[in-house]
């Protein structure tokens, strides 16, 4: 051991910031928890992961195989299985979104001579990117609506601007998990194309979209030129990404993954999780779906019976299995709250962070699992009736 990894390990604890305090102690309440809605693998231990993997693995490749370099074997494997998912004629696999979508978008600029992307406002590439697509794939980004819905026919054929491409983000997290109906999300393909717009689908989370349009995946994605969708968000990969769509689009997209410095040497650890994803948890994902309807329900009932002088959640009837909680506490109060039921419960009911979207109101994101399947609405409102019970008698 390292003189400073002992160090590390003799480090007082109160010489540990307040953040790196809380951040300990909401670990240590997760993983002492009985009860959570949803189990998610990124919080897990290294060791739990690598188990799990250890486990699944066997069951979804042959592990006799060579392993992959700069691509080839299991990559291309994963590849193939996402283009028969999805439809498409074939799929690339890529690092992170972030890359497939800038190398997706940048192509289909070339092809169509404009380099404009119309999108949301409150789209993962306008909030969490830094810019990227100006800053590195030399696109512009101009705003369809700022709602908190997905953009309207209407407001396509309306837009001022000319674009090149549409990108649509199905479902659109920030605005709680949201999609459009499918008559609407059609009616918007068209009315891009009546535009001469090619359509991408940032599809992070597209895989649990299934039930709210009553579609099948292939029929959803032939709706876009192409599809990036994402293997550790709702799959509990390790990470990684695919763009799906035109064989002449990924293999275009292919040389720019390697130009963007995605040809990574080996990477058969996060393609196995990814296709142990694609066999344990696509399938239960409708299950979760639907169950995540029965807790938003049950928790509705709860904070209405519970005397807290305003709360919402966001969808009412959720499009996925996540979606929105909303209160009239600050964030520290709430924080606070679900971790001392959880250390004294071992009850979690809300182990995420909580933003503050405002003056003494907060937000955080529900998601429902394998573990939220065992919830009755009788389990969720007892847990709301004693969250609430640990807040303090008026909200600040």
């Amino acid at each position: 051991m390292s003189d400073t990894a002992t160090a590390q390990d003799e480090q007082p604890e109160e010489s540990l910031s307040a953040k790196d305090r809380m951040r300990e102690r909401r670990s240590a309440a997760y993983r002492g928890a009985t009860r959570v809605l949803a189990r998610e693998g990124v919080r897990a231990s290294l060791r739990e992961r690598l188990a799990r993997l250890q486990q699944a693995a066997p069951e979804v490749y042959d592990l006799d195989e060579p392993s992959d370099i700069y691509g080839n074997g299991i990559v291309e494997a994963l590849e193939r299985r996402v283009a028969a998912l999805l439809g498409t004629e074939a799929a690339a696999f890529f690092p992170t979104g972030t890359m497939a979508q800038q190398v997706a978008l940048r192509c289909w600029a070339a092809r169509t001579g404009n380099p404009t992307v119309a999108l949301h406002a409150l789209a993962h590439p306008e909030l969490h990117e830094r810019d990227a697509f100006r800053e590195v794939a030399g696109l512009r980004t101009v705003r369809v609506t700022g709602e908190p819905r997905l953009p309207t026919a209407q407001e396509i054929r309306d837009f001022a601007e000319p674009f090149g491409a549409l990108m649509l983000e199905l479902p659109l997290r920030e605005a709680g998990f949201v999609l459009p109906s499918w008559e609407e999300l059609t009616e918007l393909v068209e009315a891009a194309r009546e535009r001469d717009a090619v359509v991408h689908f940032d599809g992070a989370r597209l895989w649990e979209s299934t039930v709210h349009f009553g579609r099948t995946l292939p029929e959803i994605a032939d709706l876009a030129d192409s599809v990036y969708v994402s293997f550790y968000k709702s799959l509990d990969g390790f990470g990684g990404a695919a763009l799906a769509g035109p064989k002449t689009l990924v293999e275009e997209a292919k040389t720019w993954r390697h130009r963007y410095g995605g040809m990574v040497f080996q990477q058969f650890p996060t393609a196995l999780s990814a296709l142990a994803g694609l066999d344990r948890e696509l399938p239960r994902l409708p299950d979760y779906v639907r169950h995540a309807r029965v807790v938003a329900t049950a928790l509705r009932d709860g904070f209405a019976g519970s005397g807290v002088p305003w709360f919402r959640v966001h969808p009412e009837e959720p499009h996925t299995h996540q979606f929105q909680v909303w209160l009239p506490y600050d964030t520290d109060t709430l924080l606070e709250t679900a971790l001392r039921q959880a250390e004294e419960t071992g009850t979690y009911l809300f182990p995420g962070f909580w933003a503050q979207e405002g003056p003494g109101l907060s937000m955080t994101e529900v998601t429902v699992a394998a573990e939220g399947l065992e919830w009755t609405p009788e389990d969720v409102r007892a847990a709301v009736a004693d969250f609430v019970t640990r807040l303090p008698a008026s909200p600040l």
